[in-house]
């Protein structure tokens, strides 16, 4: 019978007491919430010989006033940067958002009426990405008249007439089923009526988004 070492209890003790040691800290170790100067890639696989990237986010490469920023890119299921931000000041790089262009001050161009009830003067057809809306109207009426300015979205009024000559500027919920409506489209009118005899009421939205909740 061979001969073992005098130690060798000694050293199977201490190796059984690393193992349990490293099973310990491998079932316990706290979850990944966190990455520190390094980077994340989620891979989209719907099968094995067709992976793509759907979310990057890493720290840029240089020596640069920016290189400890992270960067943020989200991609489709082709591979197109469809979500980005911007690492030199910050904000949204893509997608390019668009921008209501500047609207004619002339009064003759506005949309009007000169009824003495509630008209739809402009519409508009807009899908919900968001529960909550902001829109920003002026107003005006033909000299010596008076009369009011409203916004319904479909159908329901959005807040408050205001008095023309005044700014229509209100913000609200669009919805109170986002998960139903989600994509859905929303109408949105404005509507006017004159409170004199007789006269015009002209209104211009010239600022409308979506808003968080």
């Amino acid at each position: 019978m061979a001969l073992l070492p005098e130690d060798i209890i000694d050293r199977l003790i201490q190796m059984e007491r690393r193992i349990q040691a490293l099973s310990t800290a491998v079932n316990t170790r706290p979850p990944l919430t966190e990455i520190v100067n390094g980077s994340l890639t989620v891979k989209r696989q719907p099968d094995p010989d067709d992976p793509s990237t759907a979310v990057t986010v890493f720290q840029l490469n240089s020596s640069g006033p920016d290189s400890s920023k992270p960067v943020l890119r989200i991609h489709d299921a082709y591979g197109h940067e469809i979500i980005s931000d911007d690492v030199v000041t910050g904000g949204l790089a893509r997608p390019w958002l668009p921008m209501l262009p500047p609207q004619s001050l002339a009064l003759a161009q506005w949309p009007s009426t000169t009824a003495t009830a509630w008209t739809t003067i402009a519409r508009s057809v807009n899908p919900i990405w968001q529960p909550r809306m902001r829109l920003y109207a002026y107003t005006k009426a033909s000299g010596g008249a008076t009369g009011q300015v409203r916004v319904l979205v479909d159908g329901a009024a959005f807040g408050q007439p205001v008095a023309a000559g005044s700014t229509f500027d209100h913000t609200a919920l669009v919805t109170t089923d986002m998960q139903g409506r989600f994509g859905q489209n929303m109408s949105v009118e404005i509507q006017a009526m004159v409170t004199s005899a007789s006269g015009t009421v002209y209104a211009q939205p010239v600022m409308m988004h979506g808003f968080q909740s």
